[in-house]
């Protein structure tokens, strides 16, 4: 399928949305009040209608229905604008040759331009500044919610090409619920996953563990993974709330180089870990909540060695890092129509690096790995502000600003502003001018001999966009167009890092669903990119369409996504499609029966270059419920 025909059948189904549509323009009075409520366009659960910028959220449903046993693939499909890259069946790695970029409208998380969130709370490596991907298991997901564009103003640094959300778990029906997944299937994969969740009176807690592991389907590319997380919390009153949490993950990946400079020994041995207590207030006009986060991570790394020649490594690269701080924010409406936000972040970002001899385990130092301190943290201190307004029934602003400063790189002001216009019941035409921007990581400050803490200022970057959205009966759909702007980018220039680099990019995003009837429903959305600079991992066009059928004991899905103009390297560039189907039959009240399919094509393809992926893989597993 090529993209001409992969359009033309999302421009026949969008349109014949339309005509079904208007024969249900009756029931959109009642469809507003299954609106989405979010919480990362702003930090109190808010109806999206009133906010300014593009917020996509992918629910418990979806993100379990494949079986993924990482929330990335299934967001990534969901999400016009977002991509992930891959490298294997299973396993996203860190370091060179790693997979698991995450990208929004072209801007990089592997650069730390695009944040993941736990709750609110930001999740990456303090030393070099990314997320790490293998991190964000479904064991502990509700939801995930997608801000594309910067939200700075409320995340601060790293929040410049949007963030990611995940909401956790929290148990709402009394009792004890029990459930246990098991699946195996190519390459000698398996994978285990049980959770239990108790709600009893005000108290409520989430307890889940996960094993996974695979050979992938090159030799030097296995991937093993070990998680846990539980949530323990308690609702004092209609008012008062708090809970305490822990992630925890450990992964062991092999990194089997490239198809024309294979590696032996190239392995991982990472742990990474997020905690965090929260207390919350809930008096209607008034909530608000102040945290206390901590992200952390122990990595050991064998850089391996060519296996056509090559010298095994003597030394291993070792690392610790933590971003840890606290949240505090409260929300009021002082009148009918108005909603203040004002809050208040710390965060403290520890990075400590080094290398140690693989037979003794002492510390070394070469000339070519020499680090300008291998032991440094920086703080970051900023206060925000956000007002939104109800001018009339059909007109809202929305204006913010945030100050931040951090304690090597200086000051950044950071402004945002919207308007929401709603010429109907059903829809909501909006515009926003936001601003975003990146501290330097440790890595860049201190790391290597392009190191340069004395100079590096933050990314800046500003986004325009406009967008219109409306629900028809049971359709909903979506479209809004953008352009960025950024400048003072990171780059290497003579040896060192400096504040030189530009970036434009302008696109367009489209999105759509529509429910026939209880038992069937299809979605598309599709995103076009345009990029002054070409971006590795960012495609010029990325289209999905889903439909998803459940009907007594049979739950299916389909999916088709299209890649067009995907940039594998700076000068290869490669088109996809890529058809995925699941299904599961519900033997007894407590079994249920499930099947995967991936790449039912059997696409040869790269997404990671010198990387091939998979052909057609399979996997199927049972679920009991207790």
């Amino acid at each position: 399928m090529n993209k001409k025909t992969f359009q033309a059948l999302s421009a026949c189904m969008i349109l014949s949305l339309f005509s079904t549509a208007e024969m249900h323009a009756e029931a959109a009075a009642d469809s507003l009040a299954l609106q989405e409520v979010v919480v990362t366009g702003t930090r109190s659960a808010t109806d999206v209608r009133h906010l300014p910028m593009t917020v996509s959220v992918v629910n418990r449903d979806k993100l379990t229905i494949g079986q993924q046993m990482n929330v990335l693939p299934t967001v990534m499909q969901q999400v016009p604008g977002m991509f992930v890259t891959s490298r294997g069946i299973m396993g996203y790695g860190v370091s060179t040759g790693a997979a698991g970029g995450i990208s929004v409208r072209g801007l990089s998380g592997s650069a730390g331009q695009t944040m993941v969130l736990i709750d609110g709370h930001p999740q990456y490596n303090g030393v070099f500044g990314h997320p790490i991907s293998d991190s964000y298991q479904t064991l502990m997901a509700e939801r995930v919610e997608v801000v594309r564009g910067p939200a700075s103003v409320l995340y601060g640094s790293n929040a410049m090409g949007g963030v990611m959300n995940i909401i956790t778990r929290k148990s709402k029906k009394d009792g004890i619920h029990t459930n246990v997944s098991l699946g195996a299937g190519s390459y000698g994969t398996v994978q285990a996953e049980a959770s239990n969740q108790i709600r009893k009176g005000g108290f409520y807690s989430t307890i889940a563990a996960q094993y996974s592991r695979t050979d992938n389907h090159r030799p030097n590319m296995g991937f093993e993974q070990f998680g846990g997380y539980i949530k323990l919390g308690y609702d004092f009153s209609q008012y008062w709330s708090a809970y305490v949490d822990l992630d925890l993950t450990h992964f062991n990946a092999s990194n089997p180089g490239t198809v024309s400079v294979p590696k032996a020994e190239n392995d991982q041995y990472i742990t990474r870990g997020a905690a965090s207590l929260v207390v919350e207030n809930h008096y209607g006009k008034t909530n608000g909540a102040i945290s206390i986060y901590d992200n952390f991570g122990i990595h050991k790394i064998n850089d391996g060695y060519n296996i056509n020649g090559g010298t095994p490594q003597t030394d291993l690269f070792r690392s610790k890092d933590a971003v840890a701080g606290f949240s505090l924010w409260e929300s009021t409406s002082l009148f009918r129509g108005n909603t203040i936000t004002i809050g208040f972040d710390y965060q403290n970002i520890y990075g400590n690096a080094y290398y140690t001899d693989r037979k003794t385990g002492e510390r070394v130092t070469t000339q070519k790995r020499k680090m300008q301190s291998t032991r440094n943290h920086e703080d970051e201190y900023a206060g925000y502000i956000d007002l939104r307004q109800d001018l009339a029934q059909w007109l809202t602003i929305d204006a913010g600003v945030r100050y931040d400063y951090h304690t090597v790189a200086g000051g950044e002001w950071i402004p945002q502003g919207g308007i929401i216009i709603r010429p109907m019941a059903t829809g909501e035409l909006k515009a926003l001018v936001s601003k975003g921007f990146r501290n330097p990581t440790t890595k860049e400050m201190y790391l290597y001999g392009t190191a340069n803490h004395e100079t590096l200022k933050a990314e800046r970057m500003w986004n325009y966009e406009l967008s219109w959205h409306h629900r028809l009966g049971s359709l909903n759909y979506g479209v809004n167009a953008f352009y960025i702007n950024a400048d003072n980018i990171i780059q290497t220039v003579g040896g060192k890092n400096i504040n030189t680099g530009e970036l434009k990019n302008w696109g367009a995003e489209i999105e759509a669903t529509y429910r026939f009837s209880d038992y069937f429903s299809i979605n598309t959305n599709h995103s076009f990119l345009g990029m002054e600079k070409k971006v590795i991992a960012a495609p010029e066009y990325k289209g999905f369409i889903g439909a998803d059928y459940t009907c007594g004991k049979w739950t299916a899905n389909l999916g088709v996504m299209y890649l067009n103009g995907l940039y594998i390297s700076a000068s290869e560039k490669k088109n996809v499609c890529l058809v995925n189907a699941s299904a599961a039959y519900r033997l007894t009240k407590w079994l249920q029966l499930w099947a995967r399919g991936e790449n039912l094509l059997a696409q040869s393809y790269e997404i990671n270059a010198g990387y091939p992926m998979p052909r057609a893989t399979f996997m199927g597993g049972v679920n009991l419920t207790f």
